[in-house]
């Protein structure tokens, strides 16, 4: 017990020191076991120990490495290897090449010797298989004839791979050749264990009409086959044959007890068992481990246990067979911290050893549990116990170093292990993986991924999300795309948010075709419901890339996943399909494909015709409105109002007041249409026009809206029309507005670059007849335009000044900055600073003023190094800033 205490302490100091770990995180020595207490409950993913590995060097790693890699060759024969290499190996046909090379490894073929070939290939990757080559190689060597045991051992491994088309093909090759008699009980176990009891059953009955019986273990597998089939009536019949034929055994009342558990007669059950134990019949654990099952299967735990407590008082049966099923049962139902304190408490009170199996699903769960120590402590123990691992052992021992974070650690064990043969499972690659990207080794995770899908493995949805994320983050747009039409191919689709996030990464590498292509196969094994914004950007990235009609297909298939459609969507795809040639017939094929799909709506033809003359194509905003009217729906004020928006935003003044009387025949003007009017005017800068309909407009008693005052005002110092601008501000803050920041920035950029605004603002006495917002408008005009002296000191006044006029913006920074650069350049950088503390984003323009600003006080470089800061930040210099420098 010491020994093995030394060499398992040897084997956790080697992993405290790989992590870095010093003596005060080591866990104490007890005299009965080693308990590690601080760190017992799970290193979590978030935890240092996750994260990068070994410290302390390659050479600790080794060690470990060595130490496990001598433990897994305990289980492996190279005898054995070698035959399985050969098998692996020969793909061809007729399996020429490893009939050849078996032969000359002059193998002595014996009954104890194929036994041991098959028991030992069923536990490797793709080992079904092999041993039926190996089975099937065998059978034909000279001097060797295939024994009962060999075949119940072949049916055995295909039976529990649940090969069940192979087995029955297995199984009808033995009745065509010459195993007739010999081989009847062997066929009728084996269709039995195929799942084929009626065929078991006319076999019986031919064997039965020639006189040959079935021995007792053919009669238990038949039995058991029924009871799994769920045909209780023949189970009774052949109940009373085994009884009449005296056949008595463990294995038969373990079957009886099968078939009244699952016909959940659990009260019988239990009776029957205590039956069987006052007759003094001879117990197995299989008998009592059958009941417990069904019990904890039913989540009655508390009777499962009172019953194996019962059994072991009596001892009539070997408890590490029902330990192991009652630890399988706890740990299937979730139930792990009951499951390993039972193991922990038997081993120490009864030396309970569990098997192989039991220790990979107790460790399989607390791993999954994040239980790492407990994970290694039973790693440890199963090494010093001498428990030959068996391949998922190997997988699970990889996962507990990934999930370490020791991924050095794991993959030399991946290295030293392909030596004799083994192949990684699927989950080992889903944690090498991960461990891979938390550890920003994107290109290691990707190459592994690559190695999985050669094996033949594709990794779970969590790990293709999380290698997904990485390359993402890291822009690797050619291995992402690898990676989704991977899973494309396997029909395995990742899920919404990976896809989006592939979408996006496409759209900013401007790679939209292959975007729209990869779209058209996900809609086709497509299982989930694609995110809306994965359609909205792919249809901007579309309609910027001129692939309209992409774009319009899109369109319709958003809606086809249930998705709403906005106007502003909507005007990207008219607009690229009017910048396309032949414009009208691609805006109209949209249109029919969107009716057929919706049925004739009125926002369908208000969001084409106001796309299209977002376009300036009035010509065909008017079609669509006239094939509106021929569908039946009445233009709405909305569209009339589109309609009028497209005439004016074309420039097409006439038009749109043709179209206006026209309406004003129809309808009774209002507020929204004057509005459009008067704005859609001062757009086309046809000033007299937009005064007269302001003015009909107030005459008319309707109160303009902010943007009518806002474009008029605009207009009007635009063409330095300063007086009538002034007017039409008494008229906006006569009605008791307050100056909106559009209004006051206008001013304040006039003002800057001319004089006369300030004095129409001295000859129209605003300031005398004003409120005191108005006053302070007036000073601030007054400072801007150079009347009122002021120096660079107090350009944090004249912002308060600014705050008591209106609210100021980045627009309104910008200008104050190009005051100040009329001065002192550092007061003006100092004073970008501060404009950036205070949380607002530079843009283009606030650039330009500093560059240009620099330029002109003569500091060339450093208008240079602004120049440089503002490509980084995504600003394009304009040719007049470029030419300057």
């Amino acid at each position: 017990m010491m020994i093995a205490i030394k060499h398992a302490s040897r084997t956790r100091s080697l992993l405290h020191r790989s992590l870095g770990l010093g003596s005060g995180l080591c866990p104490s020595l007890s005299s009965a076991a080693l308990q590690f207490s601080s760190l017992e409950t799970a290193v979590a993913p978030t935890s240092p120990l996750h994260r990068r590995i070994s410290p302390t060097g390659s050479l600790i790693t080794k060690e470990l490495v060595d130490t496990f890699t001598e433990w897994f060759q305990w289980g492996n024969n190279a005898l054995l290897s070698r035959i399985f290499d050969i098998l692996k190996a020969d793909q061809g046909p007729d399996h020429s090449a490893s009939d050849h090379a078996l032969s000359q490894l002059n193998l002595r073929l014996t009954e104890s010797f194929v036994l041991e070939v098959l028991h030992d290939g069923r536990r490797r990757p793709s080992g079904v298989l092999l041993c039926l080559k190996f089975f099937d190689w065998a059978g034909r060597q000279p001097q060797f004839y295939h024994t009962r045991p060999t075949f119940h051992a072949m049916i055995k491994i295909l039976a529990k791979a649940k090969r069940k088309m192979q087995m029955v093909d297995f199984l009808e090759n033995i009745e065509r050749h010459a195993y007739k008699l010999r081989f009847h009980d062997t066929l009728v176990m084996g269709y039995a264990l195929a799942g084929k009891p009626d065929r078991a059953l006319h076999l019986f009955g031919r064997m039965r009409f020639k006189g040959l019986d079935l021995d007792s273990y053919a009669y238990q597998v038949l039995l058991n086959a029924l009871v799994e089939d769920n045909c209780f009536d023949a189970v009774k019949v052949l109940e009373n044959q085994v009884s009449i034929r005296g056949i008595d055994s463990p294995f038969i009342h373990s079957v009886m007890i099968k078939s009244l558990c699952k016909q959940n007669q659990l009260d019988r059950a239990t009776k029957y068992l205590h039956g069987l134990l006052r007759e003094g019949k001879k117990m197995n654990a299989q008998l009592v481990a059958t009941l417990i099952a069904t019990l904890c299967k039913r989540h009655k735990f508390e009777q499962a246990h009172s019953l194996m407590e019962e059994f072991r008082e009596l001892r009539v049966a070997r408890m590490e067979d029902i330990y192991g099923i009652w630890l399988r049962e706890l740990i299937r139902a979730g139930r792990l911290a009951r499951a390993f304190e039972f193991f922990q408490s038997k081993k120490q009170l009864e030396g309970y050893v569990p098997d192989v199996f039991r220790y990979n699903m107790l460790i399989y769960h607390l791993l999954r549990k994040n239980r790492l120590w407990d994970v290694f402590d039973l790693l440890v123990e199963m090494k010093e116990n001498k428990i030959p691992p068996d391949w998922e052992t190997i997988n699970v021992t990889l996962c507990f170093f990934c999930k370490m974070g020791m991924v050095d650690v794991a993959l030399e064990l991946h290295s030293s292990c392909s030596d004799f043969n083994w192949s990684p499972s699927r989950m080992f690659y889903n944690f090498l993986i991960n461990a891979l990207c938390d550890n920003k080794s994107t290109d290691e995770a990707y190459q592994i991924w690559k190695s999985s899908i050669a094996s033949g493995y594709f990794p779970g949805k969590k790990s293709f999300g999380i290698l997904t994320d990485a390359l993402f983050r890291e822009n690797k747009i050619n291995e992402m795309m690898e990676l989704v039409l991977a899973a494309l191919e396997q029909n395995f689709l990742p899920n919404a948010s990976t896809y989006h996030k592939f979408v996006l990464a496409l759209c900013k590498a401007r790679r939209v075709e292959e975007g729209y292509l990869l779209h058209r196969e996900v809609s086709k094994i497509a299982k989930f419901s694609q995110r809306r914004d994965s359609f909205v950007h792919l249809i901007r990235a579309l309609s910027r890339s001129n692939r309209g009609d992409m774009a319009a297909t899109l369109l319709i298939d958003m809606q086809g996943n249930g998705h709403r459609v906005t106007l502003s969507l909507y005007k990207s795809v008219i607009q690229c399909l009017c910048n396309m040639d032949d414009p009208g017939r691609r805006v109209l094929t949209l249109l029919e494909r969107q009716l057929s799909y919706s049925g004739p709506k009125a926002f369908v033809f208000n969001f084409i015709i106001c796309g299209a003359g977002c376009a300036r194509n009035p010509e065909l905003a008017r079609e669509v409105y006239e094939i509106m009217k021929r569908s039946g729906l009445s233009p709405s004020v909305t569209t009339d109002l589109l309609l009028l928006k497209s005439y004016l935003t074309s420039g097409r003044i006439f038009d749109a007041l043709n179209f206006y009387g026209d309406i004003g025949q129809r309808r009774t003007i209002k507020r929204r249409l004057y509005t459009a009017m008067v704005v859609g005017l001062c757009e086309a800068g046809r000033t007299d026009y937009a005064l007269e309909f302001f003015k009909e407009m107030r005459t008319k008693g309707f109160n303009p809206s902010i943007e009518c005052y806002e474009h008029l005002i605009r207009l009007l110092c635009s063409v330095a029309r300063f007086d009538d601008a002034l007017k039409i501000l008494d008229d906006f803050t006569k009605a008791g507005r307050r100056i909106s920041s559009f209004i006051g920035n206008t001013l304040l950029w006039h003002s800057l670059i001319t004089h006369k605004l300030d004095e129409a603002w001295l000859l129209s006495g605003a300031e005398m007849n004003g409120s005191p917002e108005i006053s302070m408008l007036g000073k601030l005009i007054g400072a801007s335009s150079g009347r009122i002296k002021m120096v660079a000191e107090n350009v944090g006044n004249l912002e308060e000044v600014i705050k008591q006029c209106f609210r100021p913006n980045i627009y309104t920074y910008n200008l104050l900055l190009k005051i100040l650069f009329e001065g002192d350049v550092h007061v003006a950088i100092s004073y970008f600073d501060w404009i950036c503390k205070k949380g607002l984003e530079p843009n283009r323009w606030t650039y330009e003023i500093i560059i240009r600003g620099l330029l002109k006080h003569g500091r060339r470089a450093e208008a240079k190094r602004w120049y440089d800061e503002m490509s980084r930040n995504g600003f394009t210099p304009s040719i007049g800033t470029r030419l300057l420098l």
